[in-house]
Order: C-alpha cells, then structure tokens, then sequence
C-alpha cells in the first residue's frame, strides 16, 4: 500500500524542474484554464441554450461542488501513494468530462459533463503541492508555490483571449475536444516522466480521513483558515465567471474589451502570484510572519472590492485588473500551512482547504447569479449595475469580520502569527 521502499536518487536543480515542478504545474494550467473558461463562453453559452444568470451560475460552479468532492479521497490518496500515482488516472477522468461537454447537446448534459471535468481536475493543484513539499526545502516553498501560482494564472490567461481567437476557427464543442485531448497527454507524461515518492518511514498506517481532524484542530490551519478562507472563495468564484460578466453589464465594455481585460486580469495572477511568493520570503528574513503579510494583503483585497461595489466609472476597468492581481495573495495560505504542518499531513492539509475554497466557491458563484436574478435584465442592456454592486457588497459582508478578528487579536498580543512564528518549520527533506 505504501511506497516503494527505495528512496529516489537526490536530483538536480534542472531535473527538479523538468521532471518535477513542470508536468505537475501543468496539470495545474490546465485545470485553472477549464476553470475559468466559462467566462469567455458566456456569449455562446447564453445563445445556444438561453441561460438565466442562475443557470449560468449553477453551470460554472458545479465545477467547484465536484472539485470539492474529490479532495477528502483524494488527499488521503496522496499521502499514501504519492501524486505520481493519484494524478494520472485523475486527469484522464478529466478527460473523458471534457470529451462528454464537447458533445453535450442539453443543459443536463453540459452539467454533469461540467462535474466531471471538475471531478477529474481535483487533484491537479494538491497533487503539485504534495510532490514540490516533498522534494524542495521548506525555506524555498513561497517562492516555488508562487511559481506554480503563476503558471496556474497562465492557464487562466489562456482561456481568456487565445480561447476567443481559437473559437474564430472552431466553436466550443472541438475547444474541449482539444482540451480532452491535452488532459490525456498530460496523464501520459505525469506517468512516465515524474520520479516517485520517497518511501515513508516504517510506523503505523497511515491514520486515513481521522487525520483530517488533527489537521482541523492544528493552530496553524484553524488561524490560516479565519483570515484567508473567505477571500480566496470569493476570489475563485467571482474571478471564474462574474468580473467578465460585470465587465460587460456593469460597466459596458464590449465583448472584445472584456476578452482583454480579462486577458490582463489572469495574466496579473502570473505577476502577483511571483511576487506574493518574493516579498512573503524578503518580509521572513527580516521577522514578519507570513500571516501578517498574508494580512496586509486581505485588507488590500477587500479595498479592491469595496471600489467594485461602488461602482465608480473611471475606475472600472482598473479595477477588474485588480481584483485578480490583489486577489492573488490568498494562496500564501498553501505556503503557511505546508511550513507548518507535520510532513504526514501536508496532503490532507491542502485537501481541507481545498474542500473548504471549492465549496465556498461553488456557494459564492451560485450566489452571485441568484443576486443578479432578483433584478429583471433589461432588453439587450443585462442586469442594472445596482445588481453587481449589492452582490459585491454581501461578499464584502461576508470577508470582513476575518480580518477584523485577525486585527483584534493582534492589538491585544494573541494573535495567530505571533503563535505561528513561535515554531520551527518542519526540516527540509
């Protein structure tokens, strides 16, 4: 059930790369680029099937209800078995939802397929976690987290305006028979390039789903999880579809002009996500937790947010920018929990924060459509900017009191990071 028990030959730091880091970040491109690709099918979407906002909502994030799913298994897979196992047979699921959505003819159809594509796609970004925890030193995991960040806002770039300018010569139907495909490939080289895991210690076995109590009732988790949770649900849900469609209804840009922004917007994902990663190690070396950065940049976000719910027009556009830039500060959280976790847990860490992001995701995606539909849209106009500007509102709602508990416990000499940097990280494997 374990691992070999011949530990892998020491690598280099190009054979890292190549064997280790780039099929695993793939995997991820590829799953944040089937993650967000609903936000430039919107226009054929609607057309085809006459989606309400509700519908349409309900289409995108049942990718995030699936994702969900499959991270307590999942999870538990990788720390028994390691990603090299787990990943393959993950992706080809994938594969096979995206093969179904290609040829879905009905709402029904084009849902379930969306779930399983989600289902298949679950593994991607803990799989990456797992393996770059297990092969690189903890003091150089912001950095690497960062990277793979990035190349996961690379594949959301990707489905912004190569995805319009591929659909000049193919509708969506042959988009995701491409993307099956790539899904295939990818399980390929996973399986046949990537070096495996080093085999556990001899000890009991492993303590399976109770595990994830101890990872729940961990400092580090519980106070990652109050400040950081909420944001990066809000983050993946509204980034996925909603900040296109706002861009479009709300502040009138035209589908073009949204294809760009939106380019821009996930392209920024590459720049914050690198820079996250940076500044979290310089701010370290000088004393400051990653938590208080982690902090700094909630409070940025939610400014970020609160000029979207007003709404002001010569910010709009900027603005959408932004919110994926800033927004890009919630994955420190993978950083901070795989520093501090015991190694035996870092994959049900991230599988518990992957449940918890993908949930809330589906929630806050969903939710957002519901908010839109209590406003009738206007004859070719959409939904009134009064709409987007209460749904950016509750969100708001919603991701304010983590931070003001985070502020709180910090004026009064408790908080979470003081804590957190009162222990030593794990030692590097």
């Amino acid at each position: 059930m374990d691992a070999p028990a011949r530990a892998p030959r020491p690598m280099s730091g190009a054979a890292l790369f190549g064997l280790l880091f780039l099929p695993y970040a793939l995997g991820h491109f590829l799953s944040c680029m089937m993650r967000t690709v609903n936000a430039i099918l919107v226009p054929q979407l609607t057309a085809e099937l006459a989606l309400t906002p509700a519908q349409l909502g309900l289409l995108s994030s049942v990718f995030y209800f699936a994702f969900a799913l499959a991270q307590l298994p999942v999870g538990v897979a990788l720390d028994r078995w390691g990603p090299r196992r787990v990943q393959p047979p993950m992706l080809l699921l994938a594969a096979l939802g995206a093969l179904a959505f290609a040829h879905g003819g009905g709402y029904a159809e084009l849902l379930c397929a969306r779930g399983l594509i989600g289902l298949g796609l679950g593994g991607c970004f803990m799989s990456a976690v797992k393996a770059i925890s297990t092969w690189i030193a903890p003091a150089r995991l912001p950095t690497v987290h960062g990277c793979l960040i990035a190349v996961g806002g690379l594949g959301a770039a990707a489905a912004t305006v190569p995805v319009r300018l591929a659909l000049r010569h193919t509708d969506w139907h042959g988009l995701f028979v491409v993307l099956a495909g790539a899904a295939a490939a990818l399980a390929l080289l996973i399986h046949v390039a990537t070096p495996a895991a080093p085999a556990p210690p001899p000890r009991r076995r492993a303590p399976g789903l109770r595990g994830l109590g101890q990872v729940y009732r961990h400092p580090a988790f519980r106070d990652t999880a109050a400040l950081m949770l909420v944001p990066h649900m809000v983050f993946f849900g509204v980034q996925g579809l909603w900040i296109g469609r706002w861009l479009s209804e709300a502040a009138r840009c035209s589908e073009a002009e949204t294809a760009q922004l939106l380019y821009y917007g996930m392209a920024a994902i590459v720049v914050g996500a690198v820079l996250v990663g940076l500044l979290t190690e310089w701010a370290g070396r000088r004393g400051v937790a990653p938590l208080d950065v982690a902090a700094a940049g909630v409070a940025l976000f939610l400014l970020v947010q609160l000029g979207l719910a007003c709404n002001y027009a010569p910010l709009q556009r900027p603005l959408a920018v932004l919110f994926t830039l800033v927004g890009t500060v919630t994955g420190i959280e993978y950083t901070i929990i795989a520093q501090r976790m015991p190694a035996g847990l870092t994959g049900r860490a991230a599988t518990c924060l992957n449940l918890l992001i993908f949930l809330g995701a589906f929630a806050v995606q969903a939710g957002f459509g519901l908010v839109l539909d209590w406003w009738p849209a206007g004859a070719g106009q959409g939904h009134p900017a009064a709409a987007y500007q209460l749904a950016f509102g509750l969100l708001l709602a919603l991701q304010l009191p983590g931070l003001l508990r985070f502020l709180a416990l910090r004026r009064g000499g408790g908080a979470a990071s003081g804590r957190m940097a009162c222990r030593p990280p794990r030692a590097a494997l």
